[in-house]
């Protein structure tokens, strides 16, 4: 593999798996950390590792750093509330506080709700929702074909209104 061609995918694949991180509950020192790991391994592995495939084993070389770390840590994955957006908004004039309190409880129950979810259907949503990547890429990423995650996404988004709904 040449070398642009590795410091594209680790500049523009590697800023999605941070987002990622921090989507599910990582802090950022955390993720920093995850990802200097898995550039690491990647580097170490990367005679063996298909061009086509490296997103995805990086991807899952993260993932699986990530719930080492939970269980080193004894942690429970719980998906932050991202504050920047309420910060941003406050600066907004024409707004009004009872908005920000409002979106603030939604957020809440949104989090609250996607982590009942099983840690597949979790992730899924997070990927294609929060993370906004295609169905070809999250196949990609987890090994399966293309239509099975639209399966499991439409199960997922399922579930979630039940949840929501209860």
């Amino acid at each position: 593999m040449n070398n642009e061609l590795l410091e594209k995918i680790f500049k523009n694949r590697m800023n999605i798996i941070f987002k990622y991180l921090i989507k599910i509950g990582c802090n950022y020192t955390d993720a920093e950390d995850i990802l200097q790991e898995t550039f690491y391994k990647a580097i170490i592995h990367l005679e063996v590792i298909d061009d086509d495939k490296l997103f995805s084993w990086l991807f899952k070389v993260a993932l699986n750093c990530y719930y080492d770390l939970c269980r080193k840590n004894k942690k429970v994955v719980m998906a932050p509330i991202d504050n920047d957006d309420f910060i941003n908004g406050l600066r907004d004039i024409n707004n009004l506080p009872e908005n920000y309190i409002l979106d603030g409880e939604k957020k809440i129950k949104i989090y609250k709700t996607l982590n009942q979810l099983n840690q597949v259907y979790k992730n899924l949503l997070v990927l294609k929702y929060s993370v906004g990547l295609s169905y070809k890429e999250i196949a990609d990423i987890l090994g399966i074909n293309k239509n099975t995650v639209k399966t499991y996404i439409y199960r997922a988004k399922n579930k979630f209104k039940i949840l929501w709904r209860s």
